[in-house]
């Protein structure tokens, strides 16, 4: 379970890094070309990549989970089988009473 759970904040970060490195490297001319764009052409395509990179950690992160060993046979939880059995050999005190008021209303 541990794993399921680092699995998941890793790409929760990935997911919020990516997009913000590509805006940061855009506005900053740091990726190559990207100094020779208009102003309004780099907001365009580095809010199209980051998108497309949030899909991109998206699909990474379903991919990674379609993979988990799923030979497990599923448990119900110990507790609750307990409770049920006691709720089906033991009845309530409720459900006494309701069923002698119903037999008497029968007769």
């Amino acid at each position: 379970m541990a794993g399921v759970v680092q699995k998941f904040f890793l790409t929760s970060i990935i997911m919020w890094m990516v997009p913000i490195a590509i805006i940061y490297g855009f506005n900053h001319h740091i990726f190559p070309g990207s100094s020779q764009l208009s102003s309004s052409s780099q907001t365009l395509i580095s809010g199209f990549l980051a998108v497309i990179s949030v899909n991109f950690v998206i699909a990474l992160y379903i991919i990674m989970a379609m993979k988990e060993p799923t030979n497990q046979e599923p448990q119900p939880d110990p507790t609750f089988l307990a409770e049920a059995r006691r709720s089906i050999t033991q009845p309530s005190g409720s459900m006494a009473s309701e069923t002698s008021e119903t037999r008497d209303k029968v007769e």
